[in-house]
């Protein structure tokens, strides 16, 4: 198992927030962290902190990797909105659209022909749609990632 125990609090946030960054976009960090609320405010921390700073940094696994497992995971829970928003992640992480596709095709098998149908179905629209220029990606389905 690795542990990086030697990274302070303040620099677990700051590596998710550099990899969150780098995976959503500029753009998606920066209207989270706009509409962020009393109410939210730990829960962003949370995110930036546990998901990305300290699970997407982790050395056992490359962002591809990563971004194919997630897929799987949203599609299997049904997570439309995060889905569209992984998707285009996935290509900034470097996974080809037949990758993409491959991902969903498995997901059939374990996840469900219906979920994988859907999911074809907002690939197609995520990734047919003009190349966004960098820090966008379609839509905002939620904030929460």
């Amino acid at each position: 198992m690795t542990r990086r125990l030697n990274r302070t609090a303040d620099q677990t946030l700051a590596d998710g927030l550099a990899v969150r960054r780098q995976v959503l976009s500029d753009a998606h960090v920066e209207r989270a962290q706009a509409r962020t609320t009393a109410l939210t405010s730990d829960f962003q921390d949370l995110i930036s902190r546990y998901a990305w700073g300290e699970i997407w940094t982790r050395p056992g696994l490359d962002r591809r990797t990563r971004s194919a497992i997630t897929l799987t995971a949203l599609i299997a829970l049904g997570h439309w909105g995060e889905l569209e928003m992984h998707l285009a992640a996935a290509r900034r992480n470097g996974m080809s659209d037949s990758e993409i596709a491959e991902v969903i095709m498995q997901s059939a098998i374990y996840c469900g022909v219906p979920a994988a149908n859907h999911a074809f179905s907002l690939a197609q629209q995520v990734l047919e749609a003009p190349t966004q220029p960098a820090g966008s990606e379609p839509g905002t389905p939620t904030e929460e990632s």
